[in-house]
């Protein structure tokens, strides 16, 4: 049988590949044609379908395939799905398919998974690095800039796995030694049918759980403490104030005492520190790691850039990239982190409401709306700032710079994705960069 792999972005292109060296005969497609698929398709040896009647193709022939992988691009709507659901074809996703092999091996690697609405990612990261720290070869795969089947080969000894809820929509049998759900709150609702889709799609990083992991959890959040003790898992909190894993006299401290002060590490915003405390848990309660290679891997810690990333202070105005921040909550740890803001927000929405990001009244100085969604970032903020408009990015920052204060923080949190006026939220962030740097050379 035939492996349908439908979407060639990076982690469909990273699919075919793994499951072309497993030897699989496989299908590739894609709703948009591109000039260099045909080159991808024949370079692992699969038959391209592509275009606008790629998806009626794959489904007239949906009883030639075992399975279909789509890509974590590809909404749960999309025709595709619907015609492997109908035809009782699996779907898949390439951390089920990366699990699975990685299971196939004699001795497989141990696993720290990482889901929720924001800061995986960075989390994911920090537990790679307290991992390396604490004398393990560790990647950090999935979500991040590597595809966990492009890692499988490598000589890695465990992994840190960022799960998005596209990935793990689509899985069975993966599961990790010990996983955390950070946080939930709407999000990618241009890609889940609903909220219910959504949350159901996280929930599923403990959905293999057995007795002996560790499910971490946020102890402020019920409903997702509620969805860790429904497992066998062993249940293991974190919060600020209060948890397993918490904050106290000045310091983070789990259940065996101090890890690391607070004023040793390199930024500590209060998502900085949940983060942190998350990573800490999921690290030393699966025993892969040892207090001093955590606290070691935190005081080297430096943050990946476009996450509240300080870009220069202009005439006593001090400007931060944001630009990661995608969805309102998203946004909601920069607008909590500063007292005078002037927001540069907007972009491609993903059918969010993004009146939440007008819930800090008390910090806005000004907002400039931008993008596809400009009028929905007017109409979020009215009555609670100025709002002006700007048309690119250079605009925006000159507005934000009339409209801010010696001691204000422009901020640049868009709320939303960056697919209107970029192909990334990286290219957005260094846009905004560059605008930026553009004035300190006028000084």
């Amino acid at each position: 049988m035939t492996v349908l792999v439908y979407g060639l972005a990076v982690a469909g292109r990273s699919t075919a590949k793994f499951l072309a060296a497993q030897g699989e005969k496989i299908v590739v497609a894609d709703d948009r044609p591109s000039s260099d698929n045909a080159t991808f398709a024949a370079s692992v040896g699969a038959e391209l379908l592509e275009g606008p009647e790629a998806a009626m193709t794959c489904a007239r022939r949906m009883g030639e395939f075992s399975q279909l992988a789509p890509s974590p691009g590809v909404p749960e709507s999309h025709p595709i799905i619907s015609s492997a659901i109908r035809a009782g074809v699996e779907i898949v996703s390439e951390i089920e398919l990366a699990y699975r092999h990685e299971q196939s091996r004699s001795a497989p690697r141990p696993i720290v998974a990482i889901t929720g609405t924001d800061g995986k990612t960075t989390t994911t990261l920090m537990a790679a690095a307290m991992l390396s720290s604490s004398g393990r070869r560790a990647a950090a795969v999935g979500n991040t800039e590597t595809p966990w089947v492009e890692a499988l080969d490598e000589d890695h000894d465990c992994f840190a796995v960022e799960c998005s809820s596209f990935r793990l929509h689509y899985t069975r049998d993966f599961r990790a030694e010990a996983a955390a759900w950070l946080n939930l709150a709407p999000d990618h609702l241009d890609w889940h049918r609903d909220l219910d889709s959504y949350r159901g799609a996280k929930s599923r990083i403990w959905a293999a759980a057995r007795a002996g992991d560790v499910a971490v959890a946020p102890v402020r959040d019920a409903s997702i403490i509620a969805s860790a003790r429904s497992t066998p898992a062993r249940v293991v909190t974190f919060g600020l104030d209060s948890g397993d894993y918490r904050v106290e006299s000045g310091a983070l401290v789990g259940p065996h005492g101090r890890i690391i002060d607070v004023g040793q590490l390199s930024r500590a915003l209060p998502h900085d520190m949940t983060n942190a405390l998350t990573a800490c848990a999921l690290v030393l309660e699966s025993g892969l790691g040892t207090v001093e290679g955590v606290a070691n891997a935190l005081s080297r810690y430096h943050h990946a850039p476009h996450r509240i990333q300080f870009v220069a202070e202009v005439d006593g105005v001090s400007y931060y990239n944001d630009s990661k921040a995608t969805s309102p909550h998203a946004a909601q740890a920069a607008l909590t982190s500063f007292d005078r803001i002037v927001l540069i927000a907007g972009g491609k929405n993903k059918g969010l409401d993004l009146s939440s990001m007008a819930s800090q009244p008390q910090r806005m100085r000004a907002v400039v709306a931008i993008g596809y969604s400009a009028n929905l970032i007017e109409s979020a903020f009215h009555g609670v700032c100025r709002v002006e408009r700007a048309d690119s990015m250079e605009a925006a920052v000159k507005t934000a710079r009339e409209l801010a204060d010696v001691g204000d923080v422009v901020l640049l949190s868009p709320g939303c994705t960056s697919y209107d006026w970029y192909s990334n939220y990286g290219e957005r962030g260094d846009d905004f960069a560059r605008c930026v740097r553009a004035m300190t050379k006028e000084k």
